[in-house]
């Protein structure tokens, strides 16, 4: 055994030594050589982005500063959290809604129609 690992195993004896009699009996049932006093901390859930490394919250509001819609309601501003979510989680209905949107919007260039809102 290396110096280190000796010094170690002294000092995890020293902390189970201090421990409090439940704590003990917690370790005990794990087992002292299974117990590891010197785990590396857990690290924060992950924030996700997408490619180019926004966050839905982000993109979110890029969005809406840049396009700035004329006629902004809660259902609009859902409607864009929700794509921005699903395409960071990958979601297949929003690959959908993207491509669909896409292809329509060529199909309207194409035969030289506006997009038409509201009924």
């Amino acid at each position: 055994m290396s110096s280190e690992t000796i010094q170690a195993q002294d000092q995890k004896k020293l902390m189970y030594d201090s421990l409090s009699p439940r704590r003990k009996k917690f370790i005990d049932r794990i087992g002292f050589d299974k117990w590891d006093p010197f785990q590396e901390p857990k690290h924060p859930i992950e924030i996700r982005t997408d490619s180019t490394r926004r966050t839905s919250k982000e993109l979110m509001l890029k969005f809406l500063r840049d396009f700035q819609p004329e006629n902004y309601s809660n259902a609009y501003g859902r409607g864009v959290l929700e794509m921005c979510i699903g395409i960071i989680n990958g979601d297949d209905k929003c690959r959908a809604m993207y491509e669909f949107s896409l292809w329509y919007r060529d199909l309207l260039e194409h035969e030289k129609k506006e997009f038409k809102t509201g009924p």
